[in-house]
């Protein structure tokens, strides 16, 4: 990872300049920076959880988005399919990604088009701005994924991801919300944003859940979710560390067990996310300053060495 001066981007045709404030590291990008991730290929400027300032529009933007300050869902839809015009751009074959498609937020300017723009409320800090994404994942997961006779719900990881879920849960009004982190500063964590219980494994929890949501994407948190499943529970998988894995397909029939795949996040969701955040109804605690841009390199690399007691770090130009 370098730190590199480059021309700074002009907006073309339905595209607008937004100066980076703060952009959240996400854990797929460390494992882009450690050669997990086929889709991030180098040379490429990651980041696509940030918020910031709109300084420049091109040709056919709206002129009142100059000056605003913004969240930007980084999904590019086409914006023609059925899938963009009905507010479900993640699902559209044709999707691209600010961070890993074109450059993204770990940059002082980005170029992006003026459909990912979502405006942020007066004074919001552009930190939070930068958490609507991620926490737009917990909200989509639980939406789409959790039934509504749904009274436990176990979430394995309390990284941000695994934290948005899980406060998914609880305003969705799951009576009891559990999370398995092996690392104990992230358990607290969990148990202070409302958590009902956080264990280290899963050894104090008996089977019988209802929702268990996968937000580590490992093998054996794979299998731990259905294993932990009520008949006709539904394991919900958000995490994507590993590609394959198998799963007890017999156990999973007659259980009546519902295998949910969830990716990102719908326009609705974004939108929740954002104000449910500017509310101050949802969060990730204390946050951590801005990083200037050229901590990258080491924030990376102390970051690739395993989970740590940071939930997110940020950085900025």
């Amino acid at each position: 990872m370098t730190i590199e001066e480059l021309p700074e981007p002009r907006p073309n045709q339905g595209e607008v300049v937004v100066r980076s404030e703060a952009a959240g590291i996400c854990g797929s990008e460390v494992e882009g920076y450690l050669g997990m991730m086929a889709n991030r290929v180098p040379p490429l400027i990651m980041g696509h959880e940030f918020a910031g300032t709109v300084e420049a529009i091109g040709e056919g933007v709206d002129e009142s988005w100059l000056g605003k300050r913004v969240a930007v869902n980084p999904i590019i839809g086409c914006g023609k399919c059925p899938y963009c015009t009905s507010g479900r751009r993640n699902q559209c074959p044709d999707r691209r990604l600010v961070g890993v498609a074109v450059p993204g937020g770990f940059a002082g300017y980005v170029a992006v088009p003026e459909r990912c723009l979502y405006e942020m409320p007066a004074g919001m800090d552009a930190r939070l701005g930068a958490l609507v994404e991620p926490l737009a994942n917990g909200i989509h997961a639980i939406r789409k994924g959790s039934p509504e006779w749904a009274s436990s719900a176990v979430v394995i990881g309390a990284g941000t991801i695994g934290l948005a879920c899980m406060q998914a849960a609880l305003l969705r009004g799951i009576e009891k919300v559990t999370v398995i982190e092996r690392h104990p500063a992230r358990r607290d964590h969990a148990l202070r944003l409302g958590s009902h219980e956080a264990f280290g494994d899963a050894e104090q929890i008996r089977s019988g859940v209802d929702v268990v949501i996968d937000a580590a994407g490992t093998e054996a948190t794979r299998l731990l979710a259905v294993d932990l499943l009520s008949p006709a529970g539904t394991a919900v998988f958000i995490g994507m560390h590993s590609d394959e894995t198998v799963l007890p397909w017999r156990r999973v029939i007659r259980g009546n067990h519902t295998i949910r795949g969830v990716f990102a996040y719908e326009d609705a969701d974004f939108q929740r996310s954002l104000d449910l955040l500017a509310e101050g109804r949802v969060g990730i605690g204390e946050l951590k300053e801005v990083l200037p841009l050229d901590h990258g390199p080491a924030a990376f690399a102390e970051l690739a060495t395993g989970p740590t007691a940071d939930i997110k770090v940020f950085l900025g130009a």
